[in-house]
C-alpha cells in the first residue's frame, strides 16, 4: 500500500507532464486512444466520486463560518467566465461546434485541481475547497442555464438534458463518495491516498480520447483554439483576483478566487460535450485541461513569489520598529 501511496504522489505531483504527454501521443497516433471516447462519462463519475471522498462536513460550513467570500467565488465562476467565453468566441472566428465548446468551458464549475493551486500558491486553501464544492453543487442547475442564455445562438440547448446528464455524472457520484466516507470512516483512508493517480489516470484518458477523436480538426484549427483558451484562462485568473481586492479580500483569499475562477472543471466540459453535441465541441475542453495544468503551477508560482517577498518586507519593517 505504501508503495501504491508513493506512486500515486509521484504521478499527482507531475500530473502537467502526463496530460501533455499522452495528448501529444494521441495527436500523433489517434487509433490508439479513440476506443476510449465511450468511457469518457464514466471516468468522469469516477474523478467526482473520488471528490466526494475527499470532501468533509467542515468544508460546507466554511460556507456557513463566511458566506460572503464564498459568494463571491462562486458568483465570479459563473458570471466572469462565461461573460468572457461568450465574449471571445463572438470576437473571433470560429465555428459554432467550437463556439459552443468554449461557452461550455466557461459555464462549467471550478475544478478540483485549483485547490491544489491555491495551496501551492499559499492562498487560502479552506476557501478554495468551499467554493469548489458550492460551484460543483450547483452546477447541475447553473450550467444548463447559462449555457442557453450563452450558447444557444450557435447550437440547439436542452437546458434538461444537460441537467440530467450532470445529476448523473457529477452530483450523484460526490453523494455515494460522502455516504462512503460517512460510513466507512477511516476504513477508505488508505484507499484515498491512491485517489490523485485514479483521478489523473481518468483525466488523461477523457483528454487523449477528445484529441484522438479530434486529431483533423485540431490540426486545422488547434492554433485558435488555444489562443482562445489562453486568453480565457489568464482573463479568468486576473479578474478574479481584481475582484477579491475589490470586495476588499486580502491576499491569500484573492489569490484563492483568482485560481478558483481560472481554472475550470474541464473533464466535465468534455463529457458533457460529447454527450450532447459534438466531438469538435469537446476539443476546448481537451485544449483547457492541458493548458489549466501549465498556467496553473505557473500563477501558484507567481502568487506563491509575491507573497515570500511581502513577508521579507514585512519582517525588514518589524525589525526597523524595533531598532
Amino acid at each position: 500500500m505504501r508503495t501504491l501511496e508513493k506512486i500515486s504522489s509521484f504521478v499527482g505531483s507531475t500530473f502537467a507532464i502526463w496530460v501533455l504527454l499522452f495528448a501529444a501521443l494521441s495527436f500523433i497516433f489517434p487509433s490508439g486512444f479513440t476506443w476510449i471516447v465511450p468511457y469518457i462519462v464514466p471516468l468522469l463519475g469516477i474523478i467526482m466520486f473520488g471528490m466526494g471522498l475527499t470532501l468533509s462536513a467542515n468544508d460546507f460550513k466554511e460556507v456557513l463560518r463566511r458566506p460572503k467570500e464564498v459568494a463571491v467565488g462562486v458568483g465570479a465562476q459563473f458570471i466572469i467566465m462565461p461573460f468572457l467565453a461568450f465574449a471571445l468566441v463572438t470576437i473571433l472566428p470560429v465555428s459554432p461546434e467550437v463556439a459552443v465548446g468554449v461557452i461550455l468551458v466557461g459555464c462549467c464549475p471550478g475544478g478540483t485541481s485549483s485547490n491544489v493551486m491555491t495551496y501551492l500558491s499559499k492562498g487560502d486553501t479552506a476557501l478554495s475547497v468551499a467554493i469548489t464544492a458550492v460551484s460543483t453543487v450547483l452546477a447541475p442547475i447553473m450550467t444548463p442555464l447559462l449555457m442557453l442564455l450563452f450558447a444557444s445562438e450557435w447550437l440547439p440547448v436542452s437546458a434538461g438534458a444537460l441537467f440530467l446528464s450532470i445529476v448523473k455524472i457529477v452530483l450523484v457520484p460526490i453523494i455515494l463518495g460522502l455516504l462512503v466516507k460517512y460510513f466507512l470512516g477511516e476504513k477508505i483512508e488508505a484507499g484515498i491516498k491512491a485517489l490523485p493517480l485514479v483521478s489523473v489516470i481518468a483525466i488523461v484518458a477523457i483528454v487523449a480520447a477528445v484529441v484522438g477523436v479530434n486529431q483533423e480538426n485540431i490540426a486545422e484549427t488547434g492554433a485558435l483554439i488555444f489562443a482562445i483558451i489562453v486568453l480565457h484562462n489568464g482573463l479568468g485568473y486576473l479578474l478574479g483576483l481584481g475582484l477579491g481586492k475589490l470586495f476588499k479580500m486580502d491576499q491569500t483569499k484573492s489569490r484563492a478566487v483568482s485560481i478558483e475562477v481560472g481554472m475550470q472543471n474541464s473533464g466535465l466540459g468534455a463529457s458533457l460535450a460529447a454527450v450532447h453535441f459534438s466531438p469538435l465541441a469537446a476539443v476546448p475542453s481537451a485544449i483547457f485541461s492541458v493548458w489549466h495544468n501549465i498556467s496553473g503551477p505557473i500563477i501558484a508560482t507567481i502568487f506563491r513569489k509575491q507573497q515570500e517577498k511581502d513577508e521579507i518586507k514585512d519582517t525588514d519593517k518589524n525589525e526597523e520598529v524595533s531598532a
